[in-house]
């Protein structure tokens, strides 16, 4: 295997014997110049096929001790969930959910998180692996969640595991925006006026998105990447939000959103959210 490109000093892009780009983890293989061979295989402890570009942009913004809980998690609902075929790409978002969960309980202690009590009995495993997760972070990170970050720990899961691709028509679509409102407005706690201008906007928008990623023919290149981590830092609670809705449609669609679409849905559902807040005193 060849390492071409250094990630950490424990996570880099390699080659392997086939020709095939993967992310690998291993103790100090990030560490050396690149390019170079891995002579010890010993040293990998991880490996990553089909990793998108938005998930290799977290790998620099999430911390080590984060992302190798976030595998450790999904290892366990690998174990414990075998006849489930997980995206490739589960680590990567479930770690930065993790990430901003931890600064949630340090700097948003007044943010709500949508809590699905249904899950538990409909999701028993997920359930239980959510826990788990819980139980590592206090254990290796000394930060002790609620509850209800099991239940959306349980959520990312059920959300990664593979089904049937999804279709989409007037009456699914009718059905996907009403699901992605309600999420929006639980999220926020806000009343989202279903009349207004901007909110008819960001239905026009999510119809055209869904078409363009069943079409594969995203918006892409328009967006620099320092763009995203700007709106990212400056509306930390938005930006976790659309995470959640594009995962949401990913699962559907068996689709990756490209960051360029990203970006516009966090400006329009930016936009929904300040509109409503204002609207009603918030």
């Amino acid at each position: 295997m060849r390492a071409i490109k250094k990630i950490n000093n424990n996570v880099a892009v390699c080659i392997d014997g086939n020709g095939d780009e993967l992310v690998a983890f291993g103790k100090g293989i990030g560490f050396k110049k690149m390019p170079y061979e891995i002579a010890d295989m010993s040293l990998i402890s991880m490996t990553f096929y089909r990793v998108d570009m938005r998930s290799m942009q977290l790998l620099k913004e999430i911390p080590e001790n984060v992302m190798q809980i976030s595998a450790e998690i999904v290892v366990r609902a690998q174990a414990l969930l075998p006849d489930k075929s997980f995206s490739p790409n589960i680590i990567f978002s479930l770690a930065d959910h993790l990430n901003f969960a931890t600064i949630r309980l340090k700097d948003y202690k007044g943010m709500k998180m949508p809590l699905d009590y249904d899950i538990k009995q409909m999701y028993p495993v997920e359930y239980q692996i959510g826990r788990y997760a819980c139980q590592l972070f206090k254990e290796r990170v000394q930060v002790v969640f609620p509850d209800s970050e099991a239940v959306a720990v349980a959520m990312h899961l059920i959300n990664a595991e593979n089904e049937v691709a999804y279709t989409l028509n007037d009456e699914s679509f009718d059905d996907m925006a009403r699901m992605i409102s309600n999420y929006i407005e639980d999220f926020f706690q806000i009343k989202i006026d279903r009349d207004e201008f901007s909110y008819n906007r960001f239905l026009t928008h999510l119809r055209y998105y869904f078409k363009r990623i069943q079409d594969d023919t995203p918006n892409e290149g328009e967006i620099n990447p320092t763009m995203l981590s700007a709106f990212k830092r400056e509306e930390p609670k938005v930006y976790q939000c659309s995470v959640e809705v594009v995962n949401q449609i990913d699962h559907r669609f068996h689709t990756t959103t490209s960051d360029d679409e990203m970006f516009y849905l966090m400006v329009y559902i930016n936009r929904i959210v300040k509109k409503s807040q204002i609207e009603n005193g918030g």
